[in-house]
């Protein structure tokens, strides 16, 4: 399988499956002399990790992370620095249960990647869907991790659920705080209710729902990126996308720009206290490709998870027509967990702008 690996001078490569003796990613160009410990990383991987919620799935992995290497003491401090090596992160899986997949291991399921797959490779690990798994999003949390530390703490990267099927957030409401107060990354309080009593219902129900996340990122410097084939928003683009399940991807007003007149979407600017400013951000962060100075917004549209106990009709691998249904721990809602791997893309994306900004205009 080809593929592995996204990013240009901050590069990571993923590996390991769902059901696996464990998963990691390996990050290469990593500047060398940042502090970084496990607990770093650690921090990052328990807003991940599954089974801290009846609305996620019950799968009950710890996700410890393992530095393998590329750091070192420091000498002056006496805790751990980056050495500009490659760094390797392992994270073990504890608790698979993979009989669950059997019924699926000669079918596919309607939805999911099962058939694609057999259709490239002509093989799959059916258990927890193998690659294919959110499992995977695991080691991009680690990796996000490192990122954030080589944007440093003036650049700021959140984000936050504001949809859970047709239940959207009231944005009156926004409240950065409250995403840390709910199992939903919800900045609105008075929702949380809402998509709890929804969530239930789809639980019993035996089926999924979709949801949309939106990923900030605010103190970027006007500039990163590049015109044409290394546009910023392009390259987030292409980073939302390959998380799992989603579908869409807006950047600032992204569809609704259809609706707007030219004058009504203009960022216009103005003079700030000797600042350049802008009334707006319609464009979300990013003009011609590069940074504009202000938030970066990327909204992310995840689908309702495949693997559902509501019976559908497919196929299995022999052609016959079946009845499937799909037993295991799921996702009611998988877009849930999805906003800290959306946040760690968009790290991996600044911090491989912000060296390659670097490297071009010093």
């Amino acid at each position: 399988m080809s593929h592995n690996s996204f990013g240009h001078l901050f590069r990571v490569t993923t590996w390991g499956e769902s059901h696996g003796l464990a998963l990691g990613c390996v990050i290469d160009g990593c500047p060398p002399n940042i502090p970084l410990t496990a607990a770093d990383i650690q921090a990052e991987l328990d807003r991940r990790k599954p089974g801290q919620s009846r609305f996620v799935t019950q799968r009950r992995e710890d996700d410890i992370v393992e530095i393998l290497s590329g750091v070192f003491e420091d000498a002056d401090t006496e805790g751990q620095i980056t050495t500009g090596t490659p760094i390797s992160l392992l994270i073990r899986n504890t608790d698979q249960r993979s009989k669950d997949y059997g019924e699926i291991a000669k079918a596919w399921r309607p939805g999911h990647g099962d058939f694609t797959y057999d259709a490239k490779y002509g093989v799959r690990d059916y258990r927890g869907g193998g690659r294919t798994s959110a499992r995977e999003t695991a080691a991009r949390v680690a990796a996000g991790a490192v990122a954030r530390k080589i944007l440093g703490e003036t650049i700021q990267i959140r984000g936050a659920l504001v949809r859970i099927g047709r239940h959207k957030i009231n944005r009156d409401n926004w409240d950065w705080d409250e995403t840390h107060q709910n199992p939903f990354f919800a900045p609105d309080a008075a929702v949380v209710g809402v998509w709890e009593n929804y969530l239930d219902e789809i639980r019993k129900e035996g089926t999924s729902i979709g949801a949309v996340m939106e990923i900030h990122a605010s103190g970027v410097p006007a500039g990163w990126g590049a015109p044409i084939y290394g546009k910023i928003d392009g390259e987030l683009a292409a980073a939302m996308m390959s998380i799992n399940a989603a579908k869409g991807v807006e950047i600032g007003a992204g569809f609704g720009a259809a609706e707007l007149m030219g004058h009504e979407n203009a960022d216009e600017m103005f003079m700030d206290n000797g600042k350049i400013a802008f009334k707006s951000n319609n464009n979300g962060g990013v003009l011609a490709g590069l940074s504009t100075g202000q938030d970066i917004v990327v909204r992310v549209a995840i689908k309702p998870t495949s693997s559902i106990l509501t019976p559908v009709q497919s196929l299995n691998r022999a052609g016959d027509a079946i009845e499937l249904v799909t037993k295991g721990r799921h996702d009611p809602c998988v877009g849930i967990r999805a906003v800290p791997v959306g946040e760690a893309m968009m790290a991996c994306v600044l911090a491989d702008a912000m060296l390659r900004h670097r490297g071009q205009c010093g």
